[in-house]
């Protein structure tokens, strides 16, 4: 499974530097590549974008 911006997105970059695989892209919104993003296991207990964003608009893909 891997993260989700979405359109809420205020592109502020908090959540660029947490992120232990790049996955992160700037953007209008940022956009997360699902197929390198590993939600930080491995490397975190929790996604670290999550944690850092100030408009909680970073979710689960489905």
């Amino acid at each position: 499974m891997a993260m989700k911006i979405l359109d809420e997105c205020i592109a502020c970059g908090a959540c660029l530097p947490d992120c232990p695989t790049e996955s992160i892209t700037e953007g209008d919104p940022y956009v997360i590549n699902a197929e390198t993003c590993v939600e930080c296991e491995g490397h975190y207990d929790s996604p670290q974008c999550v944690s850092v964003c100030p408009v909680e608009c970073i979710v689960k893909a489905e």
